[in-house]
């Protein structure tokens, strides 16, 4: 059985970047296009300076690019014919094309464009004709053209085809919970910048301004015809946010005129341990399944630290396209998700809020912070040798099936390597790195087994996932650190553990109630019980509950995604380490 947990496990390549005065280093991987070629799957995100293989969705491969601009943002790849295409972003420069029989071991052609674009999205329909989408703006909205086969020259002008609509799509809406920044805090981010650059302009620091408001970012296209209708998806409003989206229009032909579908944000994870599920590609594999690739969120060490997240998705019998995300950062089985891919979860975290200790901790970076859920926290040692640990305790014995490593990064000063250039203000470190450590189990504390041992291992994996299958009887998990990219202090986010608890599942969230707080919000609060965390979903039909957010501690949530003149049902679902309780689903006015 193959078996994943979000963000993928891959390699994420080390950023370098100036800020604040200072050379900063923070993992990034979005904006991904993930595509099947010659019966192998393909994955290319922005910023690393290469892209991934993998025959199964679930180990990856890294491959160094050659002879494209690996320092231009949002790849887009597509198959046309006996060819893989490749093009990314440069507002500065007209954008080429480049195509390869073999992205492996043969090299890329150029396909010199005639065009500047951002976010590229190339699409070609069954009748042989070509369409390119692009897009990242909070003033300008998705343009689509289409392009001559031969060489790539558009044969008309651009279309808007997608703008803005924030005051009737609460999706779009920016900020964290779609809340907007305060005026307060869109200077705050000015002063910083203007701090790092003394010599920059009013025009520059105004441009600046306009970029961090409140409007949201329309951008990140992809195409997709299903059922001889035209999908075209976009993300909102910024990467940086818990609310990052992709959203979907339909329509009859490629240029449109198109129409917001009903199920929107159709790609939506705000809640749980990894928030974010915008820019992203829609597969289909070799079984005929769908899938979403997509950005997840970090943004602690810069905002464009993130990652990547893959979800079952598809469409259902109204043609509405839809992704799963109710347990999108808890393993799932691969083979189950292309039977049902709304099924429940195998195994149920076991790890929240649960005691922790460690060898060391920072002061502010307790051991307390690898349990809380939350990736924007994090264990931190006191010091960087080797053989620092982090040890959960689960409070009783459980069947144990899978462990998830999320190692962080902690205001990390880097140095560029001798002989190395900045290039668009930034270096991607492509030099070998290592993660290793030993995991172990132990069912009193005191007697330890050994869950895997990577301390020897030739990988730099920071959301590693360690998984038996047959389970087995543990009360602790203790993380051994051994050894980290530039020798840095261990930092852990989450020391996640799932499995099977004994007990009994919840009993179902009860005194559920909802108001209407305007058009594009809606309260939802329920009563206070002994379950673990709660789902609340929502869509805008009683059986097209197809949206969901993941919260722990609380017994409250405001949805702020809603579309004005749209029905919403709501169902609040309770969880603990037994099982899921469903709750009923029911029309909220």
């Amino acid at each position: 059985m193959t078996y994943l947990c979000n963000p993928l496990n891959m390699e994420y390549k080390y950023q370098m970047m100036e800020l604040m005065g200072s050379l900063v280093a923070y993992r990034e991987a979005a904006d991904p296009t993930l595509v099947l070629f010659r019966g192998k799957y393909y994955l290319f995100p922005s910023m690393t300076a290469g892209f991934l293989a993998s025959d199964d969705l679930t180990e990856w491969t890294f491959h160094p690019l050659k002879d494209v601009p690996i320092y231009d943002y949002a790849p887009d790849v597509r198959v046309m014919g006996e060819y893989l295409y490749f093009s990314a972003s440069d507002k500065s420069k007209n954008g080429s094309f480049y195509r390869t029989k073999d992205p492996i071991d043969g090299g890329f052609e150029e396909i010199e464009g005639t065009f500047s674009f951002w976010d590229p999205n190339l699409f070609a329909d069954d009748d042989g004709r070509v369409y390119f989408y692009w897009g990242c703006s909070n003033q300008t909205p998705i343009y689509g053209v289409e392009l001559r086969p031969e060489d790539m020259k558009p044969l008309g002008e651009p279309v808007g085809l997608i703008y803005r609509s924030d005051t009737t799509v609460g999706y779009e809406r920016s900020g964290e919970n779609h809340v907007p920044k305060s005026p307060e805090q869109i200077e705050e981010i000015v002063r910083k910048f203007a701090s790092s650059r003394p010599d920059a302009s009013e025009e520059l620091l105004n441009s600046i301004r306009t970029a961090v408001g409140n409007a949201p970012y329309i951008e990140g296209a992809w195409m997709d015809k299903h059922n001889g209708k035209y999908y075209l998806q976009y993300a909102s409003p910024g990467t940086e946010y818990n609310i990052y989206s992709d959203g979907v229009y339909v329509g009859d032909s490629p240029l449109g005129p198109f129409t917001l579908a009903n199920n929107n944000p159709f790609s939506y994870k705000p809640g749980g341990f990894m928030p974010g599920a915008g820019h992203g590609s829609t597969l289909r594999d070799k079984h005929g399944n769908l899938w979403h690739a997509s950005t997840m969120r970090i943004s602690v060490n810069h905002i464009f630290e993130r990652r990547i997240g893959l979800w079952p998705a598809g469409y259902d019998q109204d043609g509405e396209l839809f992704c799963n995300q109710r347990y999108g950062d808890w393993p799932y089985k691969l083979e189950q998700a292309r039977m049902d891919p709304w099924s429940e979860p195998e195994w149920m975290l076991l790890s929240f809020g649960k005691p922790a200790k460690a060898s060391t901790f920072e002061e502010g970076n307790d051991a307390s912070r690898a349990t809380d859920e939350n990736v924007q926290t994090w264990w931190k040692a006191a010091s960087n040798a080797a053989g620092e640990w982090l040890e959960v305790d689960l409070t009783r014995e459980f069947d144990v099936y899978a462990v998830q490593i999320n190692f962080a990064d902690d205001r990390l000063q880097a140095v560029l390597p001798e002989g190395a250039a900045m290039e668009k203000g930034r270096y991607i470190d492509q030099r070998r790195h290592y993660t290793r450590w030993v995991l172990e189990g132990s069912a009193d504390g005191k007697n330890y087994f050994v869950l895997e041992d990577k301390s020897d291992a030739d990988t730099d994996w920071p959301h590693d996932l360690v998984v038996k299958e047959e389970g087995v009887k543990a009360r602790y998990i203790r993380l051994t650190v051994k050894e980290l990219p530039y020798n840095q202090r261990a930092c852990v986010s989450g020391l996640r553990v799932f499995g099977k608890g004994k007990g009994e599942r919840p009993k179902p969230a009860s005194g559920v109630r909802t108001e209407r707080l305007s058009e594009l919000d809606l309260s939802v609060t329920w009563e206070r019980s002994d379950a673990v965390g709660y789902n609340v979903l929502w869509g805008y039909a009683a059986d097209k509950l197809y949206h969901s957010h993941m919260v722990f501690g609380r017994h409250e949530l405001t949805i702020k995604a809603l579309i004005q003149d749209r029905p919403v049902y709501v169902r609040v679902d309770a969880f603990n380490e037994s099982g899921i309780a469903e709750g009923e689903a029911f029309q909220a006015i």
